[in-house]
């Protein structure tokens, strides 16, 4: 089954699922979703994203990261430092960077296939 790409733009966006348009997320660097989408109406606050996000950023940094810092000690072999500074600011730039896209795109997920269970 494709991916539907409108619901990667609004996930990429951070916006409401069902219209496009409003903010999913409260203002500020919050994982806090709104209540209502401001635009449409849409009760935010029923779905339960719970730990999918976290577990699916921690599976893609395992599976990319590992082999990466294994590559660069083969090919380099540079100090212990070095590999504790890089992929702690290469791990916690990705993750604070995909956090909120990841969470819009479980959420969007939810109520493309659960919409019914989202009406108020």
């Amino acid at each position: 089954m494709p991916l539907d790409k409108d619901l990667l733009h609004r996930a990429w966006a951070q916006k409401c699922p069902r219209c496009g348009t409003g903010n999913l997320y409260k203002p500020g660097l919050t994982l806090t979703v709104r209540d209502v989408c401001a635009d449409c109406g849409l009760a935010l606050a029923k779905n339960d994203s719970a730990d999918g996000p976290a577990v699916f950023l921690i599976f893609i940094l395992g599976f990319t990261l590992v082999p990466l810092a294994l590559l660069l000690e083969v090919a380099v072999a540079p100090p212990l430092w070095v590999h504790a500074v890089l992929w702690t600011v290469i791990a916690l730039s990705v993750t604070i960077g995909a956090m909120r896209p990841l969470k819009a795109f479980i959420i969007g997920l939810q109520f493309k296939h659960r919409a019914s269970d989202w009406k108020q």
